[in-house]
């Protein structure tokens, strides 16, 4: 049994313990920055344009990377510390049943974001197999990849770094990149494109939002990784600069493709590959093949997700369930512009890790079992801050479905356009922060006495 756990990873919401606690700094590494190659990571930097200019887009880029990874980093980091996946993590500051209320949202989001990844590989293969052999047939790449999802996502973490990215995805990936960054600038007039203005509609710090939007998603998830991770240091860094490096150059790259392809439409982008050639072809195949391990990671960050709320439920059975239940979602639904989704995400998880980080700063950066799993049921005066910062995100930046954007314009939002990351992070953080102090000087001022 203990081999099995340490190939494949598997392990409940329980503390690792040392025996699986495995993972290099430079391993994780390798898994932060696999996950962070990804098409829909390029399509989001073509949101920022031409609403943005290029040097306007770089700038967004740069700062939503900066605080985005930031956030992931010291996320993995007490992960690390406290050795319990992401969503067990959140008994310690929002109690045992209001951990329940951030599982639901990251469950949903788990299971939405598969389905945006096995859309994003199936429009893909299917411009491939179309340009290859004059077929489409999106609903079978849509299964195909959804299968191939389910057996990485079975693997587990360990598993998915030892057999998969060291073995293959770290050689495939960085030609694949290469590549399509050459294909992306030649024959581009670069001066135009530098020099071109911003239509405007965004402002910097607004891009910078989406930025952190599709980076901060990955918070949640970071425990589930870096608590096989042997060191804190270890997770901090390679969980940090294993995700900033493709997120700055795939952001980048996405931007300048919309501006020297002229591609009006996002979704339009794997089909503009695909006519780039038989080594863009290629290069696009190798993305493809490793763009499954966004869904694996989701599909098993859901699943695990999941055990905080049923932690007897096998594993390997939520991840079954939840991968079937995206690649259904993946052949229902049709690949739409998701900006508001990944702003509605960063309106909920910015300001949820500012909670978490006050929390464990308070507790003396370090959780304990007893912090995770002996925390009373609820710890209203934390949940209040996340409420807060998210109601503040959303006031500063409406965004989501029409309906929720028309509720809330009844505040009259301001039209500031300073952005609404760093704001509603300080606030949750500085509630948070005097809370849970005001709240451990209680607990332990009459033990101590």
């Amino acid at each position: 049994m203990a081999n099995r756990e340490v190939v494949e990873g598997s392990w409940g919401i329980d503390p690792v313990p040392p025996r699986l606690r495995i993972l290099s700094g430079l391993e994780t590494g390798l898994l932060w920055g696999n996950l962070g190659v990804s098409l829909l990571v390029i399509v989001a930097g073509a949101v920022l344009v031409p609403a943005l200019s290029l040097p306007e887009a770089c700038i967004a880029i740069l700062l939503g990377c900066v605080l985005g990874n930031a956030m992931l980093a010291v996320a993995g980091m007490i992960g690390a510390d406290a050795r319990v996946p992401g969503m067990a993590l959140m008994r310690a500051p929002l109690g045992q049943q209001g951990s329940l209320l951030p599982t639901a949202i990251n469950v949903l989001q788990g299971i939405g974001w598969t389905v945006f990844e096995l859309l994003v590989i199936a429009t893909a293969a299917a411009a491939l197999s179309d340009e290859l052999f004059g077929f489409r047939a999106q609903w079978l790449w849509t299964v195909v990849f959804g299968a191939c999802a389910l057996a990485l996502a079975l693997l587990g973490p360990i598993g998915f770094v030892r057999r998969f990215i060291r073995r293959f995805a770290v050689w495939a990936v960085p030609l694949a990149i290469l590549y399509l960054t050459w294909w992306a600038l030649d024959g581009a007039d670069l001066g135009a494109i530098w020099n071109a203005e911003g239509e405007g509609g965004l402002s910097v710090w607004q891009g910078a939002d989406v930025v952190v939007g599709i980076t901060v998603s990955w918070v949640p998830y970071a425990a589930d990784y870096t608590r096989f991770s042997k060191t804190r240091h270890g997770a901090l860094a390679g969980t940090g600069l294993g995700y900033l490096v493709p997120d700055v150059w795939l952001l980048a790259l996405g931007a300048v493709l919309v501006l020297s392809r002229d591609l009006g439409d996002p979704a339009a982008l794997p089909a503009a590959v695909v006519a780039g050639g038989f080594a863009a072809i290629v290069a696009l195949f190798a993305l493809l093949v490793t763009e499954t391990d966004e869904a694996f990671a989701n599909a098993y960050s859901a699943a695990v997700s999941l055990q905080n709320a049923v932690p007897r439920a096998p594993q390997e059975l939520l991840i079954v369930v939840v991968t079937a239940i995206a690649t259904v979602g993946a052949l229902v639904i049709d690949f739409v512009s998701y900006q508001s989704f990944l702003l509605l995400l960063g309106s909920v998880f910015v300001p949820l890790f500012a909670v978490l980080l006050a929390d464990w700063l308070a507790a003396g950066a370090h959780y304990s079992p007893d912090d995770v799993f002996e925390a009373p049921a609820w710890r209203p005066g934390l949940i209040a801050a996340w409420v807060g910062g998210f109601t503040l995100y959303q006031w500063l930046y409406p965004t989501g479905p029409s309906w929720w954007v028309d509720a809330v314009d009844v505040f009259h939002p301001p039209d500031w356009g300073i952005g609404a990351t760093v704001p509603s992070f300080l606030v949750s953080f500085g509630i948070a922060a005097i809370v849970a102090r005001v709240a451990r000087s209680v607990t332990t001022g009459p033990a101590a006495a």
